[in-house]
């Protein structure tokens, strides 16, 4: 099995990577192979409504000339994703959203290539919004039919300067805890997968309201 992440943060070594890399020791020791992405130093424009990943289905988005595309390949060959941001303006980074609206529409109009995966979402902050990033991190995975772990409190870690997020004992012990959930999920799942059959997929109802 192997679980992807996305590091949102243009600093590759900031307390982002440091919670991602936390979680990510946890499912390392159940066997469980990882990948961290760094995002946030990409040149990645925002999702421009043309809808051409609707038309030709090919599991690929319109622009071609940044690593989006092969990143929706990484997160289709996964078992399981996380996505890490750190906080700006009590949301995600502008980079890392780009990324995921983008992403993330041309994987909910190709038959939601993660239906069924695992995911999860995780924060670094220096003070406060980290709760309402989680949010917005989790309408991608929510959206995308996809089973997220827990841990023992909301996944945000604290610190401003690299590094600091090490001395947010609750912080790591959060992320910590959310690997050895995540693993254990992957794990159940894949066993339960052989017993239970998954229910099957509906095609989506799109109502907009407009009379």
């Amino acid at each position: 099995m192997k679980v992807v992440a996305f590091n949102g943060s243009p600093r590759k070594k900031g307390n982002t990577a440091g919670s991602l890399s936390t979680v990510i020791a946890e499912l390392e020791k159940q066997g469980i192979e990882t990948e961290i992405i760094n995002v946030g130093k990409e040149k990645v424009r925002g999702c421009i409504a043309c809808f051409t990943c609707v038309k030709n289905k090919n599991e690929k988005c319109a622009f071609e000339d940044d690593p989006v595309n092969d990143w929706i390949q990484k997160m289709k060959a996964a078992d399981g994703i996380i996505l890490g941001s750190p906080v700006y303006f009590s949301d995600v980074a502008g980079t890392m959203k780009c990324f995921l609206d983008r992403a993330f529409f041309v994987i909910s109009v190709n038959n939601g290539l993660l239906r069924h995966k695992v995911g999860a979402a995780v924060a670094a902050v220096r003070r406060s919004g980290g709760v309402p990033t989680i949010d917005t991190l989790n309408h991608y995975l929510l959206y995308s039919e996809m089973i997220l772990p827990s841990a023992n409190y909301w996944n945000v870690a604290h610190g401003m300067n690299p590094g600091e997020m090490e001395q947010d004992g609750e912080g790591k012990q959060i992320m910590s805890v959310l690997g050895k959930n995540m693993a254990w999920l992957m794990k159940v799942m894949e066993v339960g997968k052989k017993q239970v059959p998954a229910p099957e997929q509906v095609v989506k109802t799109m109502t907009n309201f407009i009379r």
